[in-house]
């Protein structure tokens, strides 16, 4: 089927208004919930082929987190939607106000290769929940996991209500000039800008989940040990190809040699001595990632991995000391399996150099010290992010995840995500047996100027 002529049956699906009754939006959801759970197994061996992720930590952290995101919206969908009563000004006398969540109507969801499933499905939980029909894109790098969530759809959905639209870059720009009523990206900076363009050419509301250099600040009131055991399973997690890794470590030089040998250590209990052969470790998505993360490995500078392997597209767990910021691997996202290590000898300094980069979508601080955690919450922007742990802020529905500035535009998950897919109306519902004279034509100021003021006071 042709894009537009799915865009068309979609604007007349919903118009129809069958999207719209509470009931219905909770039976496609128990819907969904039933369909995942029956593609569980299938769900798995793809991500296996795509990324190389185990049955364990496919279910821990794309399949589960689906789940768990659809039984929330079960939960709450009939709560969000209803209508909210707020105070009426004594000027609007006599008069009920209240704010109604309605959906968009037709939205675009376009879902990127690292967490093909979570990042697809998650956002159309919320799309559903919100009264939308929906068109989804999955990334044509993660072929397996996208063929299998189309199929799941098609199985679960009628195309007019949600469709999957496969392939490339021609489906891609193809599906950008067209006029949606919001649009849900994730994916890199790059292709956001592309997006905002295109949204921008016909005032088309999006929400960007984007990326960056999310900064882990370990300082000298850290409990070492286990912050390194944090940032390992946070930062190799899916071979770093998850959005919210800890890019970098700022270390606080009197505790930079320890933490060092932590990181080492902790690399080794929780991936072996060769992590290339642990049939955990995943894999890099393709030969064109896998080359740039190569290149960006300073062999000089690196204490602990390095080696890698083609044929399978895996490098390993990689610790670099002594990095500068003007370093290459300092100059983009990492999106992989490099943990970079600077030294700082004051938090002025690091408020000074991350205030001077592009917001980040996560930031990380190991600490003890309770004025130097309000202190850094307060001064950085940033997303989100965790305080002694890593990557685990965005594995929950009673937060908004999101980022700001170069990071992103707009939030999602539970109530935040119920909010994203739905325009909040305002409305006034005036009551008929009595209306005020004194806001007609002719004004009489010596007459009603006084009870003016004091409604409007």
């Amino acid at each position: 089927m042709q894009i537009e002529q799915i865009l068309e049956q979609q604007r007349s699906y919903f118009q129809t208004g069958a999207t719209l009754p509470v009931p219905f939006r909770i039976a496609q959801l128990k819907k969904l919930y039933a369909a995942v759970k029956a593609h569980e197994a299938e769900l798995c061996r793809a991500l296996a082929e795509d990324l190389g992720k185990s049955a364990y930590e496919s279910f821990m952290c794309e399949a589960g987190l689906v789940l768990s995101e659809i039984s929330y919206m079960l939960r709450h969908t009939r709560s969000f939607a209803r209508a909210r009563t707020v105070h009426t000004p004594l000027a609007q006398f006599a008069a009920k106000s209240y704010c109604q969540p309605s959906p968009y109507g037709n939205v675009l969801i376009m879902s990127p290769w690292n967490y093909p499933l979570l990042l697809t499905l998650d956002p159309l939980a919320d799309a559903i929940a919100a009264g939308n029909t929906a068109v989804v894109k999955p990334s044509a790098y993660s072929p397996a996991t996208g063929a299998v969530i189309a199929r799941l759809l098609g199985e679960c959905f009628d195309p007019q209500y949600i469709a999957v639209v496969t392939g490339g870059r021609h489906e891609n720009a193809a599906l950008l000039e067209q006029k949606f009523d919001l649009v849900f990206f994730t994916g890199s900076q790059a292709v956001g800008r592309e997006v905002l363009r295109h949204t921008a050419e016909t005032l088309t509301p999006a929400v960007l989940e984007l990326g960056g250099k999310s900064p882990c600040i370990v300082d000298a009131s850290a409990k070492l040990p286990l912050a390194a055991k944090r940032i390992v399973f946070g930062k190799f997690l899916n071979c770093g190809q998850t959005c919210v890794a800890p890019d970098y470590i700022l270390c606080h030089r009197s505790v930079k040699e320890q933490l060092v040998k932590e990181l080492c250590a902790q690399i080794r209990a929780q991936y072996g001595e060769d992590a290339l052969k642990n049939p955990d470790y995943g894999r890099i998505i393709n030969e064109k990632h896998f080359d740039r993360l190569c290149g960006l490995i300073d062999r000089e500078k690196t204490v602990l991995g390095g080696n890698s392997n083609r044929d399978t597209l895996q490098i390993a767990p990689t610790v670099m000391d002594g990095i500068t910021w003007d370093a290459p691997v300092m100059q983009q996202e990492i999106f992989g399996p490099i943990l970079p290590i600077i030294s700082f000898d004051s938090f002025e300094e690091v408020y000074a150099q991350l205030n001077a980069m592009p917001k980040p979508l996560a930031l990380y601080l190991f600490s003890e010290d309770r004025q130097r955690i309000r202190q850094l919450t307060g001064r950085c922007r940033y997303g989100g992010g965790c305080i002694n742990d890593a990557v685990i802020h965005l594995a929950t529905s009673e937060m908004g995840f999101g980022g700001v500035g170069e990071s992103g535009m707009g939030a999602y998950h539970g109530k935040t995500g119920f909010d994203a897919f739905s325009h909040t109306k305002s409305i006034v519902e005036k009551k008929t047996w009595m209306d005020l004279p004194m806001r007609y034509q002719r004004y009489n100021p010596e007459r009603y100027g006084w009870l003016l003021r004091l409604f409007l006071r």
